[in-house]
């Protein structure tokens, strides 16, 4: 069995997830995707019901498909529906593309610890759903926040672990 896995989400604008994401224990690679909707090859002007997530590849010997959903609750608003920060629209949803019934048993648990804490203030709207084609965002957003160290994010961490 392989110790290296890889995780769909989308939580907002990618580039500030992709930003904190890529050094976070056990995370090997990150990549910037385009995942969810309806059209092949979507790019930044045309991606209809596609979100903007992140890839992550990881290390299960290091971390955990739990573990990164405690971040992702984490370092962005999962109680906004199809909204973070100034980006609105279902690009900008909280999702996690669900590959297989122990990632939706993670997930779910993980979205129930988060509601039981109370952090937010209200309950989580991340939908959970089937794993999709990702399809690659163009080179320019890859590592967007690394080659544009000021430029914008709503991503950062505003809590500690919920586990």
């Amino acid at each position: 069995m392989s110790k290296i896995k890889k995780a769909y989400i989308a939580g907002g604008c990618f580039w500030g997830m992709e930003d904190l994401f890529r050094v976070r224990p056990g995370v090997t690679d990150t990549e910037v995707i385009y995942i969810g909707g309806i059209n092949d090859n979507p790019t930044y002007r045309n991606h209809p019901g596609h979100a903007e997530g992140i890839e992550i590849t990881y290390n299960t010997e290091v971390t955990s498909f739990k573990k990164i959903l405690d971040f992702f609750f984490r370092i962005h608003n999962p109680t906004t529906v199809d909204r973070q920060g100034n980006d609105i629209g279902s690009s900008y949803r909280s999702a996690i593309f669900i590959q297989d019934e122990e990632e939706k048993k993670v997930a779910e648990e993980v979205i129930d610890i988060v509601n039981k804490s109370g952090r937010w203030g209200e309950m989580v709207a991340t939908t959970l759903e089937p794993f999709s084609t990702p399809w690659a965002a163009e080179e320019s957003h890859q590592d967007y926040l690394v080659k544009n160290p000021n430029g914008y994010t709503c991503h950062h961490e505003r809590f500690g672990s919920f586990l």
